[in-house]
């Protein structure tokens, strides 16, 4: 991937002013909706939240046994990390994720083993909700208002400490952003959703809801958000209508995730699950219609905060409950078809999956990072990243070789290609 073209320095995108002072021009936490010149101011910091005390083929519910643990594990290693249409001389050979298979067999095995090195990538001072996003040599990482992008160091030893690309435009903190390449489109605190071209200046920000916008997501040239203001949107990116909003749903719930699927004809809420509605629904993305509910049988502020499609039928989510939840769409709307509970209670704020039986949850507190097989009811390993300070981990993406962690003051890695 070429560099971006932005280059560290002024931290405002090129042919964008800074900001003045706080309440000068339109810099008010409701900016006048539509389009608006971007601009930079930097704003309080968010607290966290606390917990509460196969494959395409239909499945039924179940918390299946499955193989020994250490028959599963050994499965899974091999799965994860097998390479792909490799031939039977394997000594020079490369597979599919340039890596020869004698290592990838390595590193398998320290994924299935947990072994692996540690390193706190980078470090800040505040407190912040952090979002990330991995794209080939690049980390894009949200550090308050701005969206930053470290290059990863190719010998797999970290990412340079300077970023060399800074997307900014949010005046207050950065709440998620999705990469689509060439784009990056963030929702912020300040109720606002800006859209970034990687590889140029190009930017626009418009007004979305009235309160902070908590998740976005961008496909086929929508994009869909959340916020704490009860409402979802769809808007568009065509031609001349960049930024017009095609439908507002009413949730009647805050709104924490949310995710488009991979046919582009619905989208999926996750809410805060404060009244009697499942915080689970999904939604016509052409109308904006309602056209099921998940799940019956969550409690009372049993929050979603992150959904993740693995195919158009299958879904994964996670929150305030301490349970993962996998869903299977063709098969029953009121109940998943696996779940997986957090064996210390703590709500899970992420999930990552390989899309073959691979699980990543990144819990409440600790920084603890778990790993886990679908075959499994029990996590294969975990990861303690933060003590004795807790922190969540509020997002985690992993390669072939390596898994990121952000939590609240601080980046982390696990390199599993360590002997």
């Amino acid at each position: 991937m070429p560099r971006p073209s932005r280059l560290p320095g002024p931290r405002c995108a090129p042919g964008v002013a800074a900001a003045g002072p706080r309440g000068a021009g339109d810099a008010g936490p409701f900016p006048k909706r539509g389009c608006a010149a971007l601009s930079l101011r930097q704003e309080g910091r968010r607290g966290h939240g606390k917990g509460l005390p196969g494959r395409e083929r239909p499945m039924a519910h179940t918390r299946v046994a499955g193989p020994s643990p250490g028959a599963a594990r050994r499965s899974w290693g091999r799965r994860l990390l097998s390479p792909r249409g490799s031939g039977e001389d394997g000594g020079d050979f490369v597979g599919a994720a340039g890596i020869p298979v004698k290592e990838r067999v390595k590193v398998s095995q320290n994924w299935r083993h947990g072994r692996c090195r540690r390193e706190t990538v980078l470090k800040w001072k505040c407190n912040l909700m952090p979002w990330m996003e991995l794209d080939g040599e690049y980390l894009y990482l949200s550090q308050a208002e701005n969206i930053q992008a470290y290059h990863l160091c190719a010998e797999g030893t970290g990412l340079q400490r300077h970023p060399q690309a800074i997307f900014s435009g949010h005046q207050e903190d950065v709440c998620r952003f999705v990469l689509v390449n060439p784009h990056i489109v963030s929702g912020g605190g300040d109720g606002s959703i800006v859209l970034h071209k990687i590889h140029g200046s190009y930017s626009v920000k418009f007004s979305a809801h009235e309160q902070e916008v908590n998740c976005v997501d961008f496909q086929g040239g929508l994009i869909v958000s959340g916020s704490r203001d009860r409402t979802a949107k769809v808007w568009s990116l065509s031609a001349g209508r960049v930024g017009q909003c095609l439908h507002t749903v009413q949730t009647e719930d805050r709104v924490w995730s949310i995710a488009i699927s991979p046919l582009l004809s619905s989208f999926v809420t996750g809410t805060a699950c404060c009244g009697h509605i499942s915080p689970l629904r999904i939604w016509d993305l052409e109308s904006g219609q309602l056209l099921t509910c998940l799940g019956t049988d969550f409690h009372r502020g049993a929050g979603v905060l992150d959904v993740f499609y693995e195919t158009p039928s299958l879904l994964l989510s996670c929150g305030y409950d301490t349970y993962i939840r996998y869903w299977d769409i063709r098969t029953s709307t009121r109940k998943c078809v696996q779940e997986w509970e957090e064996p210390h209670d703590s709500a899970l704020y992420c999930i990552r999956s390989d899309k073959n039986h691979m699980i990543a949850s990144g819990s409440s507190y600790y920084g603890v990072v778990r790993l886990w097989d679908k075959r499994q009811t029990q996590c294969l390993q975990s990861f303690h990243l933060s003590s004795p300070t807790s922190s969540p981990v509020y997002c985690l993406r992993f390669s072939t070789t390596h898994l990121y962690a952000a939590l609240a003051s601080a980046l982390h890695v696990l390199d599993f290609t360590a002997s």
